[in-house]
């Protein structure tokens, strides 16, 4: 798989969690870490997501926003 995105991480599917419209997809990384995120549930049948399934989570962001209390 080639992307232009710069981060591109490997895990396997931890979790999928289908919602009426959205799917929720856990990844688990190499050492243990953990990526999350939220795709269409098309989307998820269309990848044909299964838990155990090598996936990849590309991420391209321009900002990342982090806050406190």
């Amino acid at each position: 798989m080639r992307v232009s995105a710069g981060n591109v991480l490997k895990g396997k599917l931890k979790k999928l969690v289908d919602g009426a419209v959205n799917s929720e997809v856990i990844i688990e990384l190499p050492g243990g870490q953990e990526s999350s995120s939220i795709i269409t549930k098309q989307s998820a049948h269309d990848l044909w997501l299964t838990v155990g399934k090598t996936v990849y989570a590309v991420i391209k962001a321009s900002e990342v926003i982090v806050g406190v209390d």
